[in-house]
């Protein structure tokens, strides 16, 4: 077999079908988000404005969490030797489970490497803790969830149409009322900024004999009093089973983790390969993250400014006609329609304009429904997102991208 061809082709077919990714090359300015500067292939530099930072509150920049991570390096080095289980347990991690714990009320926390491996390890492993254990799973879970799930028999899954609270009781009411049930979902759905009904789907679990397992990474840090996410902003944070979340994002450094009662935290650490045979997170990781969640505990201003930067910016692209999907959330995503035109308008955004927004297009969001995904923070001004709304208004028409019933396509 001719390997180099097949690994060639594989490579021509997402090039035909316009959804082959470039990443920029980007540096961040320390102090400055959301400024960067952009390398191009050809070594040149420009500076540009970054508008789909998962960095959601500019917490990657944040003096308290900066000054935490040096000290962490000063007092202990960089990695953490090892794996937890044999010698990578060091206390920046206690402290940052302990400060996790406490985020989301539950007995304890587990930290992982990243979200993707929370979520993957902890579905996975509660198949082989509840033998015979169906989860229950909304259609448009992230990636992590369905790898996660999609370990366990075919037989033990089911999935329900999104947000559809109707289906999954359907689903739910079906299956034997013996069996060990896991209702699985998200608070913030990422690409279309729609939230679940936490408190319906909650109760539906409870009427069922169901846990519930929760994914609030795109939340945490951005909603409720003190950032523990939309289950802490709806009340229902003491009734979900299973917390599972992110520092990567509104916190602003990396790693992911699951809060829970202390036996299934206790069982999961003890099962769970991804936790088990994994590196763990560098000891100036740990320290930062845990000093981004205390600043962000008692800051709840910061969440406030966000919300409406947030909202500025939906109200500017509605005005100006330009096709925003209806989100809840902070996420502003745009709807194009076509994955050429999709990275047309992204490219010449940051070569003509300085403006960095990646595409959304096919494996992360359904063929047809490719998008930008603009994620304002409380440092975008109002003169930035002028600059940005008069770019997009031109473009959409040098880049012919049709409007169809408010949508583009």
């Amino acid at each position: 077999m001719d390997y180099r061809t097949a690994f060639q082709t594989a490579l021509d077919n997402i090039r035909a079908e316009g959804r082959y990714r470039v990443f920029a090359d980007l540096k961040r300015h320390r102090g400055q988000f959301p400024r960067a500067t952009w390398t191009q292939p050809d070594g040149t530099q420009h500076d540009v404005t970054v508008w789909c930072s998962n960095d959601y509150l500019g917490q990657g920049q944040n003096p308290v969490v900066l000054d935490a991570m040096h000290a962490a390096i000063e007092e202990a080095g960089s990695g953490s030797g090892g794996t937890r289980n044999i010698s990578g347990t060091t206390h920046y991690h206690v402290e940052l489970e302990a400060e996790l714990a406490d985020l989301h009320n539950k007995e304890a926390a587990l930290l992982f490497t990243s979200g993707y491996v929370s979520n993957e390890a902890s579905l996975s492993t509660l198949y082989r803790i509840l033998p015979g254990l169906i989860v229950f799973s909304d259609e448009l879970n992230h990636n992590s969830m369905i790898s996660g799930i999609r370990t366990g028999p075919r037989d033990q899954r089911r999935v329900f149409r999104h947000n559809d609270l109707a289906h999954l009781e359907e689903l739910l009411a079906a299956a034997p009322a013996d069996a060990p049930k896991l209702v699985a979902f998200e608070s913030v759905y990422s690409m279309d900024g729609d939230i679940a009904d936490l408190r319906g789907t909650v109760a539906l679990a409870k009427k069922y004999g169901a846990m519930t397992y929760i994914d609030e990474v795109h939340a945490v840090g951005m909603y409720g009093s003190r950032g523990a996410g939309v289950a802490e902003r709806d009340g229902v944070m003491d009734q979900i089973d299973i917390i599972e979340g992110t520092l990567g994002k509104a916190f602003g450094v990396m790693g992911g983790y699951i809060a829970a009662d202390a036996v299934i935290i206790d069982a999961i650490r003890s099962y769970a390969d991804g936790f088990i045979f994994t590196t763990s997170l560098p000891p100036a990781l740990a320290a930062g993250a845990a000093a981004s969640i205390r600043y962000l505990k008692v800051h709840n201003e910061v969440r406030e400014a966000h919300q409406a930067r947030a909202a500025a910016l939906k109200a500017r692209f509605i005005k100006a006609g330009l096709p925003v999907m209806p989100s809840e959330s902070h996420i502003v995503p745009v709807m194009v329609g076509d994955a050429v035109h999709c990275k047309m308008i992204s490219d010449v955004l940051l070569a003509d304009h300085g403006i960095y927004v990646q595409p959304i297009n096919y494996p992360t969001v359904p063929r047809g429904t490719e998008r930008l995904r603009f994620t304002p923070s409380p440092a975008h001004t109002d003169e930035m997102m002028e600059v940005l709304v008069k770019a997009l208004e031109a473009l959409w028409v040098r880049c012919n991208v049709k409007r169809i019933g408010g949508y583009a396509a």
